[in-house]
């Protein structure tokens, strides 16, 4: 069955990969990132009824606008992927610049509940519909030098399955751990090790089929990448 699927982050990694194989498996991908640049090639690569908008997940009035426009015209997504994220530069917690830090806030956690805060009801009206929030590894677990990304990713297990409690019968979220995946975040911190790991688009190919089949049995379950 085609679904609509909401796509934060759409324009680089694991967005992107996310984007692509979704239209190839006959899905309708609704995403937003920042990148101008990148958006304009999703919207002359991918016709409608897929759409791409320049959106900045953590500016509360642009997601507004953005959700009051797609639900207009695709009306509630089917499933939502939370996937836009930052991650600090590599540094020890007193180190990390306060801007630094509280870009990795807004759009990691504040960014999230932006998307929720909008599309979400209307998913709640028609009460179907599943919502992954992207954690990570490092929400379950801790490392040095990525205490601001760790803390937020934490927050999203809790938000998630705080949410998975607020949802009615028949809808689902879950918080997610990707894994580990060689993207530009990933070579940030990881440096040249990170190109060790499995490219995007090879890992979209076994995780999309696994996030569409995310239904309402799972709510509030932790998941993780199969592989």
């Amino acid at each position: 069955m085609k679904k609509t699927v909401l796509i934060t982050g759409a324009t680089r990694g694991l967005g992107r990969a996310m984007a692509e194989e979704l239209i190839v498996l006959g899905h309708v991908v609704v995403g937003c990132g920042r990148s101008e640049k990148e958006i304009t090639r999703l919207q002359k690569q991918f016709a409608a009824p897929n759409d791409f908008t320049v959106v900045d997940v953590a500016d509360d009035s642009r997601v507004g606008a953005w959700a009051e426009r797609i639900l207009s015209s695709h009306g509630p997504p089917d499933l939502v992927l939370n996937n836009a994220a930052l991650i600090n530069r590599n540094a020890k917690l007193w180190e990390v610049p306060a801007q630094e830090f509280s870009d990795v806030i807004d759009v990691n956690i504040k960014g999230v509940t932006n998307v929720i805060r909008y599309f979400v009801p209307a998913m709640v009206k028609r009460a179907s519909g599943v919502i992954v929030n992207f954690s990570s590894g490092w929400g379950r677990s801790t490392d040095a030098e990525v205490a601001p990304y760790c803390a937020t990713k934490w927050a999203i297990e809790g938000l998630t399955q705080s949410l998975a409690q607020e949802l009615p019968s028949g809808m689902a979220a879950v918080p997610f751990n990707p894994g580990i995946i060689a993207t530009d975040m990933l070579q940030s911190c990881f440096g040249g090790s990170a190109s060790g790991y499995a490219r995007p688009e090879a890992w979209a190919k076994t995780t999309v089929p696994f996030l569409l089949k995310i239904n309402s049995a799972d709510n509030g379950k932790p998941m993780t990448a199969p592989g």
